[in-house]
């Protein structure tokens, strides 16, 4: 079994990886070449064209009835028709990450709460930003970059390298550095924080050996380090909410730091943090449910 497990990797790497790479560059030079705004509605339609007809979209449907079991099948329709409009976006988005200036005077992006950046920036401590996969999380760090304040952004790792390769490429003009979620990256997390460098965190996605954390009413495992990083070097946290307004326009808000108790008893104020950025996180998306990407397995049982 070990042998046919080995197998199928080799095969996966040898074959489906370089054909899934060609697709990827092919996307994002068409994306490249064309106006942003026109590659925004483009990567929209081919999304809520394509994205509901997928087998994926049932898990969707699934987290929808959780989150709102108030919801009809026809809102819960239009919910995920959205969602893969606002996906198709992000992605056709992605290629013009270093041609959008969200303080420019375009327009384009309105920015509330700039302030708190400057405090952070001015501080001399570390920091963490976090949000969500809302709006178009991916130029969530523009805010702090474009203003003066680095930020390493934490990230997964795509398991094709080849694919790797393009998502820093896309990236390298919004963050200082890229952080693999991981060992390795943990270490590497440790380094930037005691270094005095600020972090960018998408922290809505299911984490296997998280803590149980309240989310729509109902316990999601959810990754503890943002907390746990803050309570350890006794940095601001800052939450950084994308909301999409209409086709490439967006708005970005970024509150003042939280309030995180510290107890000294460690696991309960990691919980307690935990438990109020998860909320902050669903107020968000009970706002827009359209930008949020349901396709996460967030309540696995």
């Amino acid at each position: 079994m070990f042998k046919n497990i080995q197998f199928s990797v080799v095969l996966r790497r040898t074959f489906l990886h370089p054909i899934e790479a060609a697709v990827a560059a092919a996307a994002y030079s068409v994306f490249k070449v064309l106006p942003l705004d026109v590659a925004s509605a483009l990567g929209g339609w081919l999304a809520r064209t394509i994205g509901p007809r997928l087998g994926i979209s049932g898990r969707a449907v699934t987290n929808l009835g959780l989150a709102f079991p108030e919801k009809s099948p026809g809102e819960i329709k239009a919910v995920v028709r959205g969602m893969w409009d606002n996906l198709g976006r992000v992605a056709a988005e992605y290629p013009h990450l270093g041609e959008i200036d969200v303080y420019g005077d375009d327009c384009r992006v309105t920015v509330r709460g700039a302030e708190n950046i400057d405090r952070m920036r001015d501080d001399g401590l570390p920091g963490i930003f976090f949000s969500a996969h809302i709006g178009n999380w991916e130029i969530a760090p523009l805010v702090a970059t474009q203003r003066g304040l680095p930020v390493d952004q934490v990230y997964r790792a795509a398991n094709n390298r080849l694919v790797e390769w393009l998502y820093r490429r896309g990236r390298a003009r919004a963050v200082n550095a890229l952080i693999p979620k991981g060992p390795a990256g943990a270490r590497q997390l440790l380094r930037s924080l005691k270094g005095g460098k600020h972090l960018g965190m998408v922290v809505d996605q299911k984490m296997n050996d998280g803590i149980p954390t309240p989310f729509f009413g109902r316990d999601a495992m959810t990754a503890p380090a943002l907390a746990e990083l803050a309570l350890r070097f006794d940095c601001p946290v800052v939450p950084v909410r994308v909301e999409r307004l209409e086709g490439a326009r967006f708005r970005i808000t970024i509150d003042p730091p939280l309030n995180l108790d510290a107890t000294g008893e460690r696991p309960a104020d990691v919980a307690a943090a935990m438990v109020k950025v998860n909320a902050i996180i669903e107020g968000w998306v009970r706002e827009h449910p359209e930008q949020w990407l349901w396709l996460h397995n967030r309540w696995p049982d």
